[in-house]
């Protein structure tokens, strides 16, 4: 296995989600090399040189384009490369050119016996976390997805706001697929230790079951809004990696509902999706049960046999 240099992050795959993850790792202070990799080099070479002039306001970093062989000892690879998601198109749309693009970037990742982790951003998250695992060879524990990160800040933002609170007091996790089929865990959601429910209560808002019914279903559609209105979602994803990176690097231990291949938990066996894990320098440590309803339980099931399904199909 190669050494790995925790200084240093490659990205493969340049475009929106890319570059803007790119931009916002350039600001964290967490790596002090960063390579860039795009089928369209001058894209990743134009990236590469229009993030680095950032750096006088940062810290020292090298950030320049590269190939392959420049990967090798990076602590994190992150894979946002394949095709954005158009307007009117699920996640799951995307499944079968994705996997083309991963069928051509997983072998060369195999053959260079890789001792980081690699963390997949492009959708959709679950399936193609899923191709990876399959197809780079790597330990199941150091491949994983950023999965519903994103969708549970979106929604510790909406609860955060409606309710007058600092949103990194909201404790609350979308659970399931990165995609239509996702579930928020309302059973464990809490803020700083009180009950949802109760802190609605607290706040004098009542008609809750039917408010929080609305709010996972504005989360649900969040990137189909954003979508819609700039053609494109960048920004709240590239946070998203920077956390996710921070967590491994810093060997945080830190809990985090990221997409991993799911062995026995509620029943679901053989897929990718996100539950809360324990993530460290090694990857995941493990999965935390939380509480779920019976009817939680039952949804986080379908959307296991929704993304099996495409599995079938696609691979």
């Amino acid at each position: 296995m190669s050494s790995v240099n925790l200084r240093k992050v490659a990205m493969i795959g340049c475009g929106f989600v890319g570059s803007a993850s790119c931009f916002a790792l350039m600001q964290s202070g967490l790596f002090s090399e960063m390579v860039l990799l795009d089928m369209d080099q001058d894209k990743a070479e134009g990236e590469a040189l229009d993030i680095s002039h950032g750096l006088p306001f940062a810290q020292p970093m090298q950030i320049y384009a590269g190939g392959y062989d420049d990967i090798k000892d990076a602590a994190i690879i992150i894979v946002s490369a394949g095709a954005n998601q158009k307007p009117g198109e699920t996640r799951l749309d995307l499944v079968k050119k994705n996997v083309g693009i991963f069928k051509s970037i997983m072998p060369e990742i195999k053959k260079r016996d890789i001792g980081g982790i690699l963390l997949i951003v492009a959708n959709p998250v679950d399936i193609l976390t899923y191709a990876a695992i399959q197809l780079s060879g790597l330990p199941e524990n150091r491949v994983f997805g950023t999965g519903t990160v994103l969708d549970s800040a979106r929604l510790r933002t909406i609860l955060g706001e409606h309710l007058g609170v600092d949103s990194r007091s909201v404790h609350a996790s979308i659970i399931g697929e990165h995609g239509d089929s996702e579930i928020a865990a309302w059973s464990s959601a809490n803020v700083s230790g009180i009950p949802i429910r109760d802190f609605f209560e607290m706040r004098g808002f009542h008609d809750v079951d039917e408010y929080l019914a609305k709010t996972a279903e504005d989360v649900k559609n969040a990137a189909y809004e954003i979508i819609k209105k700039k053609h494109a979602t960048y920004y709240g994803i590239a946070m998203s990696v920077r956390r996710v990176c921070e967590a491994i690097i810093r060997d945080e231990k830190s809990i985090l509902p990221v997409s991993s291949l799911i062995y026995g938990a509620y029943g679901i066996e053989d897929v990718c999706l996100s539950m809360p894990a324990i993530v460290c320098k090694t990857g995941i440590e493990t999965l935390v049960p939380i509480e779920l309803s019976a009817k939680e339980q039952e949804a986080l099931r379908n959307s296991a046999d929704t993304l099996k399904q495409v599995i079938r199909d696609s691979l």
